[in-house]
């Protein structure tokens, strides 16, 4: 499934790149399409940090994304990299207390915050708290007049000079030179670069394994064990954990040998955080089933692999299990297998596997290729070579296909 981000950079006096500014997309078409602002932000996050992520959409640089008034007390602060984000608070969200002690708390958590389209309006004394916590202010230079311009860069000179002026919208050289001389520090807008649209690919996902999961990271007796198993089940879940604990912007790279290490690694509270941004997310797409068959076909690979290693009384037979998960991610999600072995924290002997490297893992794993596609001769030949009869193979062909199809059922 193909996924899309819009990025378009913000510019400082000079026009060298300070940030971007990330949009929802859900086609290679450059417009904004009609859509709940929730579902939009949920969709920018989650294509930002686990599916396309954040470096190979922003590199270093500082990302804005615009955050709904339901969204600014939602749960997701709590895992995003604070230090990568600036929380716009769009410009149709009332200035009231409660608003002021949501964005006390996603200051504290380190977050910058702008304010987006600002217009100044009478009669709201909120002001002064609300400039206070703010470091970025966005005047909209097609929409806005000269003189209600003037008016908010005057009182952000004389009173508040932390706050850091954005003109956006910009479409001429001319406008560029009126707001520089006017104070601002950024810019963005189409004189500089339209938004470029950024595609990435998804993995299906299982819905009904998410709220398996959240069930038992809710239920106090449930056990690490439990938990992960349950994430194997899942191609796309699983994936998605190890980019996480891959992640630069969060912890040191380790190398992984089960999804049972990752969860540890994890930790059960941040997981329940991104699987419950994921779950928000997943709640509003409607599935089509794409991709599905080379999900069985994932999983049977894996659970193949698991009990061929465990026949031969190897002790990592979870890894083995993880060369078969990953065995067709490059398909799924129709990228150079090169290249998301980067994004994965394996063993060294798994991704010379997935690489194509002859290790002592290949012929476990095509063995599983073999008979996930019936290719009779070279099951047999396979099955042979690695002292396996028929009766054994067969009962693990079986054991492994009856898993992966009551999964993906």
């Amino acid at each position: 499934m193909d996924v899309f981000v819009a990025r378009q950079p913000i510019f400082t006096k000079n026009e060298h790149i300070f940030a971007f500014e990330l949009l929802y997309r859900n086609s290679g078409t450059n417009v904004f399409p009609i859509t709940d602002g929730d579902f939009a932000t949920l969709e920018v996050l989650t294509h930002s940090f686990l599916t396309i992520g954040i470096n190979n959409l922003v590199g270093e640089k500082l990302c804005f994304i615009n955050f709904t008034e339901n969204l600014l007390d939602n749960t997701v602060f709590d895992k995003i990299p604070p230090k990568r984000v600036v929380v716009e608070v769009l410009e149709d969200i009332s200035i009231t207390p409660s608003l002021i002690e949501k964005l006390k708390y996603i200051k504290k958590l380190g977050f910058l915050i702008a304010l987006d389209d600002f217009i100044l309006h009478e009669n709201i004394n909120l002001y002064d708290e609300l400039f206070s916590l703010v470091n970025f202010i966005k005047v909209d230079f097609m929409l806005s007049k000269p003189s209600e311009r003037q008016v908010i860069e005057k009182i952000v000179k004389n009173n508040y000079p932390h706050i850091v002026l954005l003109a956006e919208k910009v479409e001429t050289r001319e406008e560029f030179y009126q707001a520089k001389e006017a104070g601002y520090g950024l810019f963005q807008g189409y004189f500089f670069a339209k938004p470029e649209i950024i595609k990435g690919t998804d993995v299906p996902a299982n819905m009904a394994q998410y709220f398996r999961i959240i069930s038992l990271l809710s239920d106090p007796v449930s056990s690490i064990e439990q938990i992960a198993e349950e994430i194997e089940r899942d191609v796309s879940l699983s994936f998605k954990v190890l980019k996480i604990i891959n992640s630069p912007t969060s912890r040191k790279r380790s190398k992984i040998r089960s999804i049972k290490q990752a969860v540890v690694m994890l930790g059960l509270e941040e997981l329940n955080h991104w699987l419950y941004v994921l779950m928000l997310r997943e709640s509003t797409v409607n599935s089509n089933g794409d991709g599905m068959a080379l999900i069985e076909a994932s999983l049977f690979r894996a659970k193949f692999c698991e009990l061929l290693a465990k026949n031969h009384s190897l002790r990592n037979s979870s890894e083995y299990f993880l060369v078969g998960m990953f065995s067709l991610i490059d398909t799924l999600l129709h990228q150079k297998m090169t290249l998301l072995l980067q994004e994965l924290p394996l063993t060294d002997e798994v991704i010379e596997t997935l690489a194509g490297e002859n290790t002592d893992m290949t012929p476990y794993l095509e063995l599983a290729v073999a008979c996930d596609e019936v290719r009779w001769n070279a099951m047999i030949a396979g099955a042979g070579a690695m002292g396996i009869d028929h009766i054994t193979l067969n009962k693990y062909y079986l054991e492994a296909r009856r898993w992966a199809m009551d999964i993906v059922a």
